[in-house]
């Protein structure tokens, strides 16, 4: 089955805890601190890869999560850094951010890889709060919490050609004849209902890639069809081979069919109707009035578009064709390959801290706020004392007075709850 696109949750690991020890050996008195430092969370890292052609594996697991980093221990002992998560998606793979749908990384070779979830910090051991006046911090720092984000994989295709045009035209047959892809082939409408993709081998170590993309009808861009779900296939395609049925054997016109298929390009995208072309008359074998296909070529080239007669079915044609192909690729360039030209990391807003009055309680909520309390040694004096000046300097005090905050009010920071003393 193609999937062309999933939807997962990545968590990268949490940062360990900072540990608060003291040093406690025979015949060395007052050893002083020594808790370690917090290890570091895993990262969530995607790897393109050219083993994997769908977005299948994504079907099923939706959620991937790093290991998180091992706390700190006594005697300066740091936590052990967790294992970075590593996930594999084919090449081409366009990684978005499912809530804003902004770009975070659009993997385009083999082997490219992108950090989209960054572990966590790991926390500071009390070792590092000792100073003259505070020589016994009974207090640490918790970890970072890791970055948590929805996602969609977006697949598309990368190809040279793209092989573009109504149902039942023969693209499928022009693929078979030309590279070494086994498309389905059949006399009726959507035959192809996934994309296919096949290697054209010219000898002399050339050769170039070739994407038959399902047929599109009037009203693609609008979802009507099939073909509206593969347009995006195309995106990355240097060159369009649009092939047009110039027998008319369904009983529509070669040249309506031209301007039909550009428009629904242009309705999808700007870009792609400027894509260079080749038009391939197909069927010629079975064309009984030759001046149909003067008259077309005639109108084409007059607006600059080159027109190859061939017959898939009977293989006339095509050889001239494919070496026409490989002539026009080596002068366009690669810059359709890329969308973003450029790699987008994904960086999360900075925590909003909330500071509200429900009721008769106070509540200040965030992640500045549950580090702190986190933090604190609620039996230490000292280290509530820390958690009063930390609040008076973040402002948090003052904005809680504004709200109208009074001796014997209830406050609740993170999950730690006390009555305010002016």
């Amino acid at each position: 089955m193609f999937i062309d696109s999933a939807k997962i949750l990545i968590k990268s690991g949490n940062g360990g805890n900072g540990a608060v020890s003291f040093h406690r050996e025979k015949y060395i008195a007052k050893g002083g601190p020594d808790g370690g430092d917090g290890g570091k969370g895993g990262d969530v890292i995607f790897v393109a890869t050219n083993d994997m052609r769908t977005l299948a594996d994504f079907r099923y697991k939706r959620k991937y999560q790093a290991p998180s980093g091992e706390n700190g221990g006594a005697n300066n002992c740091t936590g052990r850094s967790a294992k970075d998560l590593y996930i594999k998606v084919p090449t081409g793979t366009m990684i978005k951010n499912d809530i804003d749908n902004t770009i975070i990384a659009d993997l385009i070779k083999d082997g490219q890889s992108v950090v989209v979830a960054k572990g966590g910090k790991g926390g500071a051991g009390n070792q590092h709060f000792a100073t003259s006046t505070r020589q016994i911090p009974n207090f640490a720092k918790v970890g970072e919490l890791g970055q948590e984000i929805s996602i969609r994989l977006e697949l598309k295709m990368l190809a040279d050609v793209g092989l573009i045009g109504y149902p039942n035209v023969g693209k499928s047959t022009i693929l078979s004849m030309i590279t070494n892809a086994n498309p389905k082939v059949a006399d009726y409408h959507f035959t192809t209902i996934t994309p296919n993709l096949g290697v054209v081998d010219l000898g002399d170590g050339q050769s170039f890639t070739i994407a038959d993309i399902p047929g599109l009808i009037e009203g693609a861009n609008e979802g009507l069809g099939l073909g509206h779900e593969f347009l995006k296939h195309i995106e990355r395609t240097k060159l369009l081979l649009h092939v047009i049925d110039i027998a008319s054997t369904e009983g529509r016109e070669p040249l309506q069919d031209f301007e039909v298929i550009n428009d629904e390009l242009k309705s999808y995208n700007e870009k792609l109707a400027k894509r260079p072309q080749i038009v391939v008359a197909n069927k010629i074998d079975v064309l009984y009035d030759n001046s149909k296909l003067d008259h077309f070529i005639h109108q084409l080239n007059k607006r600059g578009i080159e027109v190859f007669p061939v017959s898939a079915a009977t293989n006339v044609g095509l050889k001239e064709l494919i070496f026409h192909i490989n002539d026009m690729l080596k002068t366009l360039p690669d810059d359709n390959i890329n969308e973003t030209n450029q790699e987008f990391i994904y960086k999360p807003k900075e925590d909003d801290l909330e500071i509200v009055k429900e009721g008769d309680t106070y509540i200040v909520r965030g992640e500045w706020a549950r580090k702190l309390v986190c933090s604190i040694n609620m039996s230490s004096y000292e280290s509530l004392q820390y958690f009063q000046r930390a609040l008076v300097k973040k402002g948090v005090m003052k904005e809680l007075e504004d709200l109208g905050l009074k001796d014997g009010d209830t406050v609740i920071v993170h999950n730690f709850e006390f009555d305010y003393v002016k």
